[in-house]
């Protein structure tokens, strides 16, 4: 059983005066921290404010890249070249490599957002162009992937550093892809039926499926949305039920 694991959230996801999510509360309860860089959501102060309080806090920072899409909340698939994807995603880790130095951090590690990621799952190609071009502008960055997808493969080939990531509050395919958000039971808000279901998974070190199915893999960070009504409660109950089965919460 996985004795040491990572706890991260999406943050940073807010927008001028509009603001999505307690982030405050969410990083004194998380180990890494997952700001999103301006294309589906955040901008330069929403992005400064979050690191700040990241820094403050001992709490891990990444990228977190989108489809430029903010109505949409990068959760639409664009069909876009590969190339022109790749040059999004080295913009927008830049980006929150400038705005984590300006507050004393560094970007640790990168995780790419909502369609990106959902296409990145079952696309090679994707994957490693996404990839390749967060490399090329740090060669040291953790890839956070879903863990027992194709994302793994390339990392893998690539041979850099990557995190395998299991999802808290969503349920799972039978081949380790999230199931659909506009299917029922797509999200999980209930912390008595989330918490238990993530110390299984690690004491099996596999996905547990919707279906039941296992899918093993590597588990090195959780995720949890920062996006929902529960998501600090959610959060706080997971930590709780992890740290009470005996397992340590550190950053990547």
């Amino acid at each position: 059983m996985t004795r040491k694991v990572d706890l991260n959230a999406d943050m940073g996801e807010g927008f001028g005066p509009w603001t999505m999510g307690d982030d405050a509360a969410l990083l004194d309860i998380v180990t890494s921290a997952n700001v999103a860089c301006g294309f589906h959501a955040g901008d330069p102060d929403v992005m400064a404010k979050t690191m700040r309080i990241a820094v403050h806090k001992g709490v891990g920072i990444g990228a977190h890249p989108g489809f430029a899409d903010l109505k949409g909340f990068g959760r639409r698939q664009l069909p876009l070249p590969h190339d022109e994807i790749a040059n999004a995603v080295a913009y927008q880790l830049g980006a929150a490599q400038a705005m984590a130095k300006r507050v004393g951090g560094t970007v640790r590690h990168l995780k790419l957002h909502g369609a990106l990621s959902n296409m990145a799952c079952v696309d090679r190609e994707l994957a490693r162009a996404c990839y390749e071009a967060a490399l090329q502008v740090d060669p040291d960055i953790v890839i956070m992937v879903l863990a027992g997808t194709v994302m793994e493969d390339v990392c893998r080939d690539l041979g850099c550093a990557w995190a395998g990531e299991i999802f808290a509050d969503r349920a799972y395919n039978d081949d380790g892809t999230l199931v659909d958000r506009r299917q029922a039971g797509a999200v999980i808000h209930d912390t008595a039926i989330a918490a238990p279901r993530i110390v299984e998974m690690l004491k099996n070190g596999a996905i547990i499926a919707e279906s039941g199915k296992r899918i093993p893999c590597q588990i090195d960070t959780i995720c949890l949305h920062g996006d929902t009504p529960q998501a600090v409660e959610m959060a706080r109950g997971v930590r709780e039920h992890l740290e009470t089965a005996g397992i340590t919460l550190q950053r990547l």
